[in-house]
């Protein structure tokens, strides 16, 4: 008796990339992208940390940007040129152009964003601004 792994959510990632891609002709761009990294979005005492899984992704390929309370983050993993052999043939890591979105708080410091790529993990540390303290003002009397 053989164990098979069941994984339904597959089968309805599959199911969804095949419907994109059969938009009708005539649309601009019919995939905004290709597959979706996944990310940790972390907050501590003093800044926001954001872990993306890009394993195989060129650091050349990854772009970040910030504009309106929104960070950005794109990119494209490239395929692997490979020729056709003969029997089953099965390709399950995703190629192509990624993005997310993710809106800040108020409180992060857009213009001190960092970001560094390391064995396939791209940080992206966002600083917080510094809490504004409430000034109690004095009421003279007249």
């Amino acid at each position: 008796m053989n164990i098979v792994r069941f994984e339904p959510w597959s089968m309805i990632d599959l199911i969804n990339r095949d419907l994109v891609r059969r938009q009708a002709p005539g649309h601009a761009q019919s995939i905004a992208a290709d597959w979706v990294p996944a990310v940790d979005f972390i907050e501590e005492k003093d800044h926001f940390l954001l872990q993306a899984d890009l394993p195989g992704v060129d650091s050349a390929d990854i772009e970040v940007s910030m504009e309106d309370g929104m960070l950005s983050v794109t990119g494209e993993r490239r395929s692997e040129q490979r020729g056709e052999t003969e029997g089953v043939r099965r390709i399950e890591r995703v190629s192509g152009r990624f993005e997310r979105r993710f809106s800040l708080p108020e409180t992060a410091d857009a213009e001190h964003i960092t970001a560094k790529s390391t064995n396939g993990i791209l940080e992206i540390s966002i600083p917080k601004l510094p809490a504004v303290q409430a000034r109690r003002i004095t009421v003279e009397a007249a």
